[in-house]
């Protein structure tokens, strides 16, 4: 991945460039925003330029060893920790995050959990991987000037593994560079976070958006605009958009059938679409709840007749038209509230079925306010 294969984000690969130039490489920066952003590929791109024998104005050369070996991701001094399943450590999956990247320069949890096949599990950094981490980096340098431990989404780091790297992280050893990178930096041990160079992401503009999807997908100028509307500034969503995933739809069915269930005020249908819910895994309920509340913030916002920040797709539009006035400020923030806690809740491993019911009764009394 090199830079120019990241859309927009001018003025970020400008000052990254920039600061290689002058010499000014902190030990450890902290790519946080949101999701579909291209924080990973950017961090990557970022290795990349440090370890170019020959760096250009606007990017690695390309043609050096260090960039071949990075074309591969296999190059010796390039580390990797990430989410796994099985209580496994990040090198046992190289292979498929090899793999994985080669074919996704954009991409969320979910899309990794599914391509390694997790199931219901939840990805994970797992407290053993502090101890994997440690190893490699007491390792002379091999060939290149800067080694470089990337950690995708540190905020799924175990607490004892993070603990664990405390030090490490804020002195590291020499040339050694910490690129960690956060969709969730709340979430992040603060003390790990005030021991990083903190690096901001911002939502890609619309207008790059447009621009990429009418060329790469042969869009017209107004399906482009379209979709960059709907995908608010994230080119994984947008892409979720344009390929009609089946993911999408499942969830916008869902979606209809726990309020109309919950509107039906039928016992027997809440318990039937809070069952549903329960068994689809782990991961797929966080996305599924994380979906609701973005239907419930754009209802809400249609409600209030402020059609040029109401974020719909054509079918949860027509859906819309006679929903949006249920989700109102008697109830939004209750409904907010509700929903976020559904979502700890899961995250804690918590009973699905019994969440899920209690979820769609509490929605059945919102609902009526």
């Amino acid at each position: 991945m090199y830079f120019g294969d990241i859309i927009g984000l001018r003025d970020i690969k400008k000052h990254l460039i920039e600061s290689v130039q002058r010499g000014f490489v902190p030990h450890a920066r902290l790519f946080y925003g949101p999701e579909g952003v291209g924080k990973l590929p950017l961090a990557i791109a970022y290795a990349r330029y440090l370890n170019c024998l020959h760096p250009g104005a606007e990017d690695a050369c390309g043609e050096c060893p260090s960039c071949l070996k990075f074309n591969k991701l296999a190059h010796p001094d390039l580390h990797f920790a990430f989410p796994v399943v099985k209580s496994k450590v990040s090198d046992e999956y190289l292979p498929q995050w090899r793999n994985f990247l080669s074919q996704n320069t954009y991409f969320n949890l979910n899309d990794w959990l599914n391509f390694i096949d997790a199931q219901n599990a939840q990805g994970i950094i797992y407290a053993k991987e502090s101890n994997e981490i440690l190893r490699k980096l007491s390792l002379k340098i091999y060939e290149a000037k800067y080694r470089i431990m990337i950690v995708w989404l540190p905020e799924k780091m175990h607490e004892a593994c993070a603990n664990k790297l405390l030090k490490i992280i804020e002195e590291p050893p020499s040339n050694t560079v910490f690129l960690l990178v956060s969709e969730e930096p709340n979430e992040v041990l603060p003390t790990i976070q005030s021991r990083c160079q903190p690096l901001h992401i911002r939502a890609i503009e619309e207008n790059e958006m447009v621009d990429i999807i009418e060329s790469k997908y042969r869009f017209s100028k107004k399906d482009a605009s379209a979709v960059a509307h709907v995908a608010n500034g994230s080119f994984t969503k947008a892409i979720s958009i344009i390929e009609s995933t089946d993911e999408n739809r499942f969830f916008f069915d869902l979606f209809k059938k726990m309020m109309r269930a919950s509107a039906s005020r039928k016992i027997k249908n809440i318990k039937a679409i809070a069952n549903e819910i329960a068994g689809i895994g782990r991961e797929m309920q966080k996305s599924y709840l994380l979906y609701c509340l973005r239907m419930f913030r754009e209802y809400f916002m249609n409600n209030l007749n402020e059609p040029k920040i109401v974020y719909l797709n054509s079918e949860e539009a027509d859906f819309g038209i006679r929903f949006s006035s249920f989700i109102n400020e008697r109830n939004v923030e209750k409904l907010n509230d509700e929903f976020s806690i559904a979502y700890r809740q899961i995250e804690q491993n918590g009973n699905a079925k019994i969440i899920f019911l209690d979820l769609c009764l509490k929605v059945t009394v919102l609902l009526l306010k």
